[in-house]
């Protein structure tokens, strides 16, 4: 069953912070540092109504920035239990969304260089590589997806 993808609430953050975690904990041994999505403040992002849940329970996670004239993907998790089940698509889905809704023209997210699985997943989802630079410790790989305007139909 498709759980619809809501803003998270306060009684969900340990639930964000065990997706997050679950998701991102594999990274460590291969990239050597704990990935940034998890040592970020949840109880901020959601406060600031930055953070997007699915599941019951939460399985899947999405945090969503607005800029003046970009969404920024902060970061996206789904628990390894729910893998393989469209989660993720749904989540990029929602995003481009939230993106024409807010009348933000792209999305722009970054990756690890050494994430290479999310490097084989966002170009099939529009998403182009900008730049790969070095962020602090982190060497990453940037994209972005242009969001085209609603169509009349779509308002």
């Amino acid at each position: 069953m498709d759980h619809p993808i809501r803003p998270a609430t306060a009684a969900d953050i340990d639930a964000i912070e065990a997706v997050t975690d679950a998701a991102y904990r594999p990274y460590v041994a291969r990239i050597g540092i704990r990935p940034a999505p998890m040592d970020a403040d949840h109880t901020t992002d959601v406060a600031a109504g930055r953070v997007f849940v699915t599941g019951d329970p939460v399985m899947g996670v999405l945090v969503l920035v607005p800029e003046p004239d970009h969404l920024v993907l902060e970061s996206i998790a789904v628990h390894p239990d729910a893998h393989r089940q469209g989660m993720g698509k749904r989540l990029l889905a929602f995003a481009d969304t939230h993106a024409r809704a807010l009348g933000l023209p792209e999305i722009r997210l970054y990756t690890n260089a050494l994430m290479w699985e999310n490097q084989e997943i966002y170009p099939r989802y529009g998403y182009e590589v900008t730049e790969r630079r070095r962020d602090g410790q982190y060497d990453r790989v940037h994209y972005r997806k242009r969001i085209p305007e609603a169509t009349p139909d779509e308002r």
